[in-house]
């Protein structure tokens, strides 16, 4: 997108040189991603960065809402899933916007999800370090905000998941890790952190305290969980044999707390209303379809990883969906393809890794994602067999 820096990347661009950024995350770690790392990352023109700026902002402005806990509290559908001790806010925001261009030819984000819950934090820092490496990318680029650098952004992270606590009685919890395709994010959270990166079905429950046993078989009461367990896969474990339950009254701080997994979330769609939002509905809310159904998608409220995402919808699928308070129909986004490379052009989706410390009065942007895709979606199942598409990260010029 910032021309300069597209046509000087892609002329040096070689197999020989992809292959190095892959060996560089592989050898942080010794582990290679679980996922597609794309071949290039985005170069974000201020326009661009400008204007995701302000749809943040404006986002924001309504999760700092007095009564955004009395509008969202049908997110909290189901009992099992309520955990105890919720704070005041959340701690991880992410909001991904889809990017589109606008009447003038200009590229215009459009929100496609948001969502409070931790993304790969870690996993984002370990590749703008290797795209910088690897393909010595000039120092006036940055992936972070707040003017941060890599080291003060590490050291921020770890303000937030551990703070004063000793480290070993800090746990990232989640089901499986090692077989989680965003592992290498937790791998690279565990070691940069000193955390332990733990199962969910390792942890042991005592009175109402919650422990771990480490590699010299030493019990080791856990004080705060850096929680990345999703619910929706929970309930799909019957086979794991757990001796805790999130709705527990537990003695532990959760960074991180659960409920905002359900709060910050394709619920609170509808009560956005901007220019970078499409417009989105509670399909229990609609009395009369749109006359164009061509150009919307539905959408569970409540599932992962596109999870029963119906995208050429149709009076029937609309008319057969039985549980309508938890469905939304949303306005397409249609994404341009706006990444020149070696052959058809790229589309992206840019995520905004945001955080909102306990003593901050607001959440603010410190990193981002970005998904590239040649597909009719940004996902795998739409991207077999292509190139340059995957997981990879925006660059834009310091202020």
């Amino acid at each position: 997108m910032i021309s300069s820096y597209r046509k000087w990347y892609n002329e040096q661009f070689s197999d020989e040189k992809y292959q190095e950024l892959l060996n560089d995350l592989t050898g942080l770690y010794q582990k290679a991603p679980n996922f597609r790392v794309a071949e290039s990352p985005f170069f974000i023109p201020k326009l661009l960065k400008d204007r995701l700026l302000d749809a943040c902002e404006k986002i924001t402005k309504v999760l700092l809402r007095d009564d955004l806990k009395d509008i969202t509290q049908g997110a909290l559908y189901d009992p099992k899933y309520i955990v105890p001790g919720e704070d005041d806010h959340t701690t991880f925001l992410q909001m991904d916007f889809g990017i589109t261009l606008d009447k003038n030819g200009e590229p215009m984000p459009k929100l496609i999800e948001i969502q409070g819950f931790p993304s790969v934090y870690f996993f984002q820092y370990m590749i703008g370090g290797a795209f910088k490496r690897v393909f010595g990318l000039p120092d006036n680029l940055t992936a972070f905000f707040k003017d941060m650098t890599p080291e003060e952004y590490k050291n921020m992270m770890r303000d937030i998941i551990v703070g004063e606590t000793d480290p070993k009685h800090v746990v990232l919890l989640e089901i499986e890790p090692e077989k989680q395709t965003t592992y290498i994010d937790m791998l690279s959270t565990s070691v940069e952190l000193g955390i332990p990166c733990l199962c969910i079905s390792k942890v042991l429950k005592i009175g109402n305290k919650l422990y771990y046993k480490n590699e010299e078989g030493e019990t080791i009461e856990i004080n705060k969980i850096y929680n990345r367990v999703i619910f929706d896969e929970l309930d799909q474990r019957e086979d794991l044999k757990l001796q805790f339950s999130f709705t527990d009254d537990l003695e532990v701080e959760w960074i991180g707390h659960p409920n905002w997994f359900f709060r910050i979330s394709k619920y609170l769609l509808p009560y956005l209303e901007n220019e970078y939002v499409p417009k989105t509905y509670f399909l229990k809310d609609i009395k009369k379809y749109p006359a164009d159904l061509e150009n919307y998608v539905l959408k569970p409220l409540f599932s992962f990883a596109g999870a029963g995402v119906i995208i050429d919808v149709t009076k029937a699928d609309l008319d057969a969906v039985e549980d309508r308070d938890n469905f939304i129909l949303q306005e397409k986004v249609h994404y341009e393809p706006i990444i020149e490379s070696p052959d058809e052009p790229v589309k992206c989706e840019v995520r905004l890794l945001m955080l909102w410390p306990k003593e901050e009065k607001r959440p603010f942007i410190v990193n981002n994602l970005v998904r590239m895709s040649k597909g009719k979606m940004i996902g795998v199942k739409y991207n077999k067999d292509k190139t340059w598409v995957g997981g990879s990260v925006g660059f834009f010029e310091k202020d």
